[in-house]
């Protein structure tokens, strides 16, 4: 019986697979924390510009114009921490895959393990079964050449 597992390196592969896939998970949850912190900033900045009370129409305008462009700053970091989440669900989803195939490779090396367990129980069963065997036939035999030579020694005398 083979006792090397012949998938050995699939299974090392499929365990690097997977460590790449979590760090991909890792870096995907911490771009949504960079992002988030963004629409923090963004948020405060247009909580902090409040449009103008008085001044000249060429100041409101401007004014205006500047919480508009907040606001579209506000909804892109908005729209990053969307593709951000979005990314990170396809990258779990990578990782799930990744520890099912790996999975399914470390199951066939557990069954292997098994069988090999298996194999050196029968054979170790064996060898006790030809052990006893063979000790009861030398048994018998020495019993029978004790008699032979009694019956030889008695009828000698």
């Amino acid at each position: 019986m083979n006792r090397l597992f012949r998938l050995g390196s699939v299974l090392r592969a499929r365990k690097a697979q997977e460590d790449a896939a979590r760090g991909a998970v890792m870096q995907s949850r911490a771009d949504i924390r960079e992002a988030e912190a963004l629409l923090r900033r963004r948020k405060l900045d247009l909580v902090g510009s409040a449009a103008p009370t008085e001044g000249t129409a060429r100041a409101m305008v401007a004014s205006l114009v500047a919480r508009q462009s907040l606001a579209a700053g506000l909804f892109g970091a908005q729209r990053m921490v969307t593709d951000a989440e979005e990314v990170e669900r396809e990258k779990v989803a990578a990782l799930a895959d990744a520890a099912k195939r790996r999975r399914a490779v470390e199951m066939m090396a557990e069954r292997h393990a098994a069988t090999v367990r298996a194999h050196d129980l029968r054979v170790d069963q064996a060898n006790l079964d030809e052990l006893a065997i063979t000790s009861k036939a030398r048994q018998a035999a020495g019993s029978v050449a004790k008699s032979d030579a009694a019956e030889t020694n008695g009828s000698e005398v």
